[in-house]
């Protein structure tokens, strides 16, 4: 074999990103894709969020049963170590209807395509998600990931997405309070901007922004008891996971 081919090559790292994404895809738990449309619309962002009030209310009743399947979950998981597959598919269709809508019209604003009534996945639709079925899940982790294990990400995850308030008392000995606006809320602010005077989406602040919700996603995947890996500390960013 020619030498320089052996110097250029490496078996570690793949010469095709898309390669090295759809390797991660077939080995990941749970995997979240949201394609960026290359022609968006200046203005659309402006009314998107008012077009997606029917997925609102639709959610809401879907979110009821997302938690009350969830508790039963809860205790099938803890006598029998199983998620019932019925409720698990239900489940996992809820997150996928609740972050194309969050794509399309809240946390991303990555697509001018209104997102479908499904809880199905949809390879046509550029935002989607999959959960892959976990055969057993452990009795004893059941009783604490949902509230204790997962705090550390709660917290940073509520620094990136929820912002804060601080209060202290001043010399008059009155109460005075701040605010601080989330992250994410901050990064959707230069995106439309953008989108407004550019047409152009900035691609750092995208990537930023799907780092933020598939680590959001892996954490609730985790909290609501469907799988019993921990979530990874880091920002995934970008349409598809990398690594």
């Amino acid at each position: 074999m020619d030498r320089k081919h052996l110097k250029g090559a490496s078996i570690m790292e793949p010469e095709n990103p898309e390669i090295a994404a759809k390797a991660v895809d077939a080995v990941a738990p749970i995997r979240v894709r949201g394609d960026l449309d290359p022609a968006l619309s200046r203005w659309m962002w402006l009314v998107k969020w008012i077009l997606a009030i029917p997925h609102y209310i639709v959610l809401l009743f879907l979110h009821i049963g997302y938690l009350v399947l969830t508790i039963v979950a809860f205790f099938a998981i803890l006598f029998t170590a199983k998620y019932p597959r019925a409720l698990f598919d239900f489940n996992v269709g809820v997150m996928r209807w609740t972050w194309r809508v969050e794509f399309y019209a809240l946390s991303v604003l990555g697509t001018d395509k209104y997102p479908p009534f499904s809880l199905q996945p949809n390879a046509e639709y550029p935002a989607d998600l999959e959960v892959d079925y976990p055969e057993r899940l452990s009795r004893g982790l059941v009783l604490v990931k949902w509230w204790l294990l997962a705090i550390p990400h709660y917290l940073i995850l509520a620094a990136m997405m929820a912002g804060g308030a601080a209060f202290a008392m001043g010399d008059d000995d009155s109460w005075a309070g701040s605010t601080s606006i989330p992250l994410s809320s901050i990064l959707v602010l230069v995106a439309v901007i953008g989108l407004l005077f550019t047409a152009r989406y900035p691609q750092g602040v995208y990537d930023f922004l799907l780092g933020i919700s598939r680590w959001s996603i892996r954490v609730q995947a985790y909290a609501t008891l469907m799988r019993d890996e921990y979530p990874p500390f880091r920002l995934d960013q970008g349409a598809r996971e990398t690594r």
